[in-house]
């Protein structure tokens, strides 16, 4: 006689699968930590009542059954990439599944970075009014055209920029501002939130870049550079391989996740950076926390460059196109950098 755990293994080997099961969390393509949260619920299964409801990780043949309409569970998980498949039964044999793909890693901080009693803060730095865009040579044989407004509408507070860019054989615009001139503070939190629209040009984003210069005491200019890195899947930094007088700008993989790709759309992002240097322009950076959960770097790189600018504080907000042509549309605000 089979069980009733063995019967609904049979009808969902035998049915045909609906996707009409609601995921609310986690979104397809989110950085999760473990264990993370999984919820979940299906009203019907191919207009059946629902009998009841489950979940597997990857190809494992062990179900998780819940004998309701939701699901609300922690789900463990080694690290990496995985998929969630969420499954609904009706009571007369249908059989619905969603599949979720998560990212998971080892650590996480609701709480956010750490921020010192003392620390500076300049706000507001996306409403500016001296910024200004030109096409990154860095990228290549592409070009890129870029343009920017302030917008009432996605907002936070305080205003939002919206950067416009047109390339073609994935060129990227540079966007940049200077915000101060500081030249003792070591360390440096960037603090923005970031938000991609649900438009067939999202799909056009290979890189988000945000970064940082600060113009030493003693002339040479220290390059904090962090991209979403859409090719690599990674969160990346910048080094400088050669010496300050002859310098070699090279991006470096981490080993943190990211691709603004999967960014889910219509949403606000908050990507906070910490990192610091020493006096010789050495840079360590620590780690990147995107909607709260900390993604780790800590890794140390000489990244000072003999540029001959005068003293300033200057933050660069790139983005980097994918494809041989194309455009889109990223908005910025509550832009905030932390030094102390």
């Amino acid at each position: 006689m089979k069980t009733y755990f063995s019967m609904l293994l049979c009808m969902a080997l035998a049915a045909p699968a609906y996707a009409s099961v609601t995921v609310s969390s986690p979104s397809t393509g989110e950085t999760v930590s473990s264990p993370f949260t999984l919820s979940a619920n299906a009203a019907s299964c191919s207009s059946q009542p629902i009998s009841a409801m489950g979940y597997s990780l990857d190809n494992s043949t062990t179900t998780t059954i819940v004998h309701d309409t939701m699901v609300n569970a922690k789900v463990s998980s080694s690290t990496g990439s995985h998929t969630v498949h969420v499954k609904a039964w009706g009571n007369q044999g249908a059989v619905c599944v969603t599949d979720v793909g998560v990212h998971v890693v080892t650590s996480s901080s609701s709480s956010g970075p750490w921020i010192p009693s003392n620390a500076v803060r300049v706000s507001s730095i996306q409403a500016l009014s001296n910024w200004k865009a030109v096409n990154d040579t860095g990228t290549g044989s592409g070009t890129a055209w870029g343009s920017m407004s302030i917008v009432g509408s996605p907002s936070i507070s305080g205003g939002t920029r919206a950067f416009y860019t047109k390339f073609s054989n994935y060129g990227g615009a540079r966007y940049y501002t200077s915000f101060g001139d500081n030249t003792s503070s070591t360390n440096f939190l960037y603090d923005g939130w970031v938000y991609i629209p649900n438009t067939s040009s999202s799909n056009t984003i290979a890189n988000i870049e945000m970064d940082m210069n600060q113009v030493m005491s003693n002339g040479h200019t220290v390059i904090f550079g962090v991209q979403c890195d859409g090719y690599s899947h990674t969160w990346d930094y910048t080094a400088n391989r050669g010496t300050p007088q002859y310098p070699k700008d090279t991006w470096v993989h981490s080993g943190a996740y990211c691709n603004p790709r999967e960014w889910s759309r219509n949403t606000w992002h908050h990507v906070q950076i910490h990192y610091s240097r020493d006096s010789g322009g050495n840079v360590y950076y620590d780690a990147v926390w995107l909607d709260g959960l900390r993604l780790n770097i800590k890794a140390t790189v000489p990244s000072a460059f003999a540029l001959g600018w005068s003293p300033t504080l200057l933050t660069n907000f790139q983005i980097d196109g994918l494809g041989t042509s194309g455009s889109n549309t990223v908005y910025l605000s509550n832009l905030a950098v932390y030094r102390w």
